[in-house]
């Protein structure tokens, strides 16, 4: 036996953030009640702060195997973590509001105990670790590079957001249902997954990414287990970034989570699954791309144009924001089409782009209220720029980044991607992409005349002032998106350096 040899200072950002879950679940274990949500937060926010500025200080070392071959830390991969700590930062200020969350996730919902926990003040503090510990899988999942591993870190980023889904305060059947449905559809993803797992096992005799590759094209048995690997693989994955056909679980999850919690899984899971699957695609199967290309195609068009058009005729603005999402995962499907370094970079800068948008979108989400508590339902949003000019004008400028619309960090994102796939030949996708975006832009370019030139609705819908860490969430998110749309380079050019996956 050879004792395996880690590069602990390449796996440094991912240990800080294992780190600080587990003193998290020590903190829920041995302290008390009145202590745990001032302690939480500072460890959570601490240590995403202390795993970022690990990972600055080796995004100059040249790539390197840090963990015998399972994980590779190479610019692309660096940039993708990046992203995922900024976006998760963001998310843990949204999440530090408990109002959010059920006081006691074990009571039955409308049950004495839930009041009796309501009244006293519980909170559900558990919802920090348990946040660490889906950002630790999810920044192992985009520098996965064996199946296996790609595997567990899918799992660590998924357990984690199957409970949290199931926390919130009120509409607390409506949030179970969400948390039920994710974690079945979650498990046979996870299992198909691992059927394609065996099957590109039996044709290459290896799991690493690099002896894929190298067996791709090179090996003389039948190609059928190859086919079928690769189908499987692509299911389970395709189904963590919501695209069509596996995206039944987006609306009902994104609907009945927490809003906190919906706006980290749009934003921090479909970046971290996006990376693996790119991973996945330029790294193990780039030889094959002449299998999945046509399929990856299909369902990069299916996914935009469905997406699209469902969105138009929801009436709950988280249902609609998750079709929006699914939108969104066709266009970022382009820049795996696209196979080149054009489609790469573009994807680097599509994700932080989409995820800070997200992030806000949902974050005023939060703050349009009435006695029951958040109001989700479109028709009584209208008017709302009489009520509240500042939070219309955030939305708005969210909803105008989603659309692409140029001074907005989306246009540049949109641009990017589709000009890395016209210059990989795919000219079809483009003109799909465009007319899919078109019919997006009508949809979200509706709820701003309803915000902005509809009179309000006659009944108690107010907007509340939400905590100073939503405020500061909200701040960053909207001052980015605009600084990105108005100076793209900022951000463009870093993501051109770094597109590069180590082979």
């Amino acid at each position: 036996m050879t004792a395996p040899v880690l590069n602990y200072a390449l796996l440094a950002p991912i240990l800080v953030i294992l780190g600080g879950a587990l003193i998290g679940v020590l903190v829920e274990a041995f302290v008390g009640k009145a202590l745990r949500a001032s302690l939480q937060l500072p460890i959570a926010l601490g240590s995403v702060i202390l795993s970022f500025a690990f990972l600055w200080r080796s995004h100059n070392q040249p790539s390197a195997t840090a963990a015998v071959g399972s994980v590779s830390m190479d610019p692309a991969g660096i940039f993708i973590q990046g992203t995922i700590l900024v976006l998760a930062f963001i998310g843990i200020l949204l999440i530090a509001d408990q109002d959010n969350f059920t006081a006691q996730a074990s009571a039955i919902p409308g049950s004495e105990e839930e009041a009796t926990s309501i009244a006293s003040g519980k909170q559900q503090t558990e919802v920090f670790p348990l946040t660490l510990f889906a950002i630790a899988g999810a920044m192992l999942f985009p520098v996965a590079t064996d199946l296996i591993t790609l595997f567990v870190a899918l799992e660590v980023l998924s357990l984690p957001l199957y409970l949290m889904a199931g926390l919130s305060r009120r509409r607390r059947l409506l949030s179970q249902e969400a948390a039920l449905k994710y974690f079945i559809l979650g498990a046979f993803s996870s299992a198909i997954f691992l059927f394609g797992t065996a099957f590109l096992y039996g044709y290459t005799g290896s799991l690493s990414f690099n002896d894929i590759a190298g067996a791709v094209g090179g090996n003389g048995s039948s190609s059928t287990f190859l086919y079928i690997g690769i189908i499987f693989v692509s299911v389970g994955l395709l189904f963590k970034v919501g695209a069509v056909p596996f995206h039944a679980w987006t609306p009902d999850v994104y609907q009945g989570a927490p809003t906190p919690i919906t706006g980290f899984m749009a934003a921090v899971t479909k970046v971290a699954a996006f990376g693996a699957t790119l991973r996945l695609f330029y790294v193990a199967l780039d030889g094959a791309s002449q299998t999945w290309k046509p399929i990856i195609t299909a369902i990069a068009m299916l996914t935009m144009v469905i997406g699209s058009i469902a969105a138009m005729v929801q009436r709950d603005v988280k249902r609609a924001l998750a079709y929006s999402s699914i939108a969104h995962a066709g266009f970022l499907l382009i820049g795996v089409i696209a196979l080149n370094k054009e489609g790469l970079a573009a994807s680097l800068f599509y994700f932080i782009a989409y995820g800070l948008a997200t992030l806000g979108a949902f974050a005023v989400i939060t703050m349009i209220r009435d006695s029951s508590g958040e109001v989700t339902d479109l028709n009584r949003w209208a008017g709302l720029a009489k009520k509240s000019p500042l939070v219309a004008g955030l939305f708005t400028l969210y909803l105008l980044s989603f659309g692409g619309l140029p001074l907005t960090a989306g246009f540049i994102g949109k641009f990017s991607i589709f000009s890395a796939a016209y210059q990989g030949g795919n000219m079809l996708v483009v003109v799909i992409a465009a007319l899919a975006s078109a019919v997006a832009l009508f949809f979200y370019l509706r709820i701003v005349l309803m915000l902005w030139f509809t009179e309000p609705t006659n009944d108690s819908v107010t907007v509340v002032i939400p905590s100073i860490l939503t405020r500061i969430a909200i701040f960053i998110t909207a001052i980015a998106t605009i600084v990105l749309g108005i100076a793209p380079s900022l951000l463009l050019n870093p993501a051109t350096t770094f597109a590069t996956f180590f082979q």
